[in-house]
């Protein structure tokens, strides 16, 4: 794994971005802003899936309106999305954490110069959100859709910022494929040092976009990319963050909660293996110390894997082991090594802290 690309700090609210914060998972409701009851009532469950940062959708004046109450009445940074319409940002701009637009469809430069004037008055950062779908007809005409296209636009956009004595910018390169995402983010992190919003957009229902955000926001975690994330997906909102954490987790970016190694299923397994293991998880969900935990069920590969493991269990047939740093702690009948073994975890976790 690559070392993290050092980046410039910014704040989104009290959340840091940046620099040596943590890399923050982010998502977005899908609400009508304007139905205050249902859009809060989001993103609360966001805060309590484990969420660092709520955005919005303000498509019209009175959802930009609805932003004040929104944001009396949540406990994370939240986010205006603001497309077309460059008024709705002069609004949002009173009452959110930050603004992200897509400068390709705002408009004439004069209006993203007074988003950049309302977000300068109240010390806001904009994130500029470049999608290949929707890029400037210069740069789509030069260059189409491509990666090279993406980053034309965020180099042209960055710049005009600059320009203007605005330096508070994160930067998105989304695409709804994986290779032209990583490609447009790697092509642009060596040219600044502004930090990176992750994802891959418009990535489908939970399996598919679980995979696509697996592998392009992996590979860039791997690569030392990336600030704070979003991992798409149609469907509920607490998936999101649920997939992110673990991405960031599995990529070795996050220390935190237990890596659960398991068998896969095959013919060799000496006990109901997916039931040991779906309740090994639901019964150490809490624990958030870092360590490995090891649930095998045979000989081939229980014993080795059980070594190498904070804690283990080791099925046989009818009976097994439970181990802790590759000692037996204990010899027991199958239907009482669950209870043994998140018991020895909690005590592990206890001893680390």
């Amino acid at each position: 794994m690559n070392p993290r690309y050092p980046t410039k700090k910014i704040y989104v609210g009290d959340v840091a971005v940046g620099g040596d914060a943590p890399i923050s998972t982010q998502s977005m409701t899908y609400s009508k802003t304007s139905d205050v009851e249902e859009t809060v009532k989001q993103i609360n469950r966001l805060h309590f899936a484990g969420c660092d940062i709520a955005r919005v959708a303000v498509p019209n004046m009175q959802a930009a309106v609805a932003l004040k109450e929104i944001k009396e009445r949540i406990s994370i940074p939240l986010v205006a999305d603001i497309h077309f319409n460059y008024k709705l940002a002069l609004e949002a701009a009173k009452w959110v954490d930050c603004i992200r637009i897509n400068p390709g469809n705002i408009g004439e430069q004069s209006r993203v110069r007074d988003i950049v004037k309302a977000c300068q008055e109240r010390s806001l950062p904009i994130r500029i959100g470049v999608n290949s779908g929707s890029l400037e007809k210069e740069f789509e005409n030069k260059y189409g859709a491509t990666a090279k296209g993406m980053v034309a636009s965020a180099e042209y956009n960055i710049k005009f910022l600059e320009d203007l004595g605005f330096t508070d910018i994160k930067v998105s390169l989304k695409a709804s494929d994986v290779e032209r995402t990583v490609d447009a983010y790697r092509m642009l992190r060596p040219k600044n040092n502004y930090p990176f919003h992750l994802g891959v957009t418009e990535a489908g229902t939970i399996f598919h976009a679980t995979v696509k955000s697996a592998i392009g926001l992996g590979t860039l975690l791997l690569d030392g990319i990336g600030d704070t994330m979003r991992v798409s997906i149609t469907g509920e909102l607490e998936e999101e963050i649920k997939v992110a954490k673990a991405i960031l987790k599995d990529s070795g970016r996050v220390k935190e909660g237990l890596n659960i190694i398991s068998c896969p299923t095959c013919g060799r397994i000496e006990a109901d293996l997916v039931s040991a293991v779906a309740e090994v998880e639901k019964r150490t969900a809490h624990i958030k110390t870092p360590m490995d935990v090891s649930v095998m069920g045979c000989v081939v590969n229980a014993i080795g894997e059980a070594k190498h493991a904070d804690v283990a269990i080791a099925y046989g047939k009818g009976s097994g082991l439970v181990m802790v740093q590759g000692e037996v702690v204990a010899k027991l009948p199958e239907g009482e090594l669950v209870d043994r073994f998140v018991s020895e975890v909690e005590a592990f976790a206890t001893k680390q802290n």
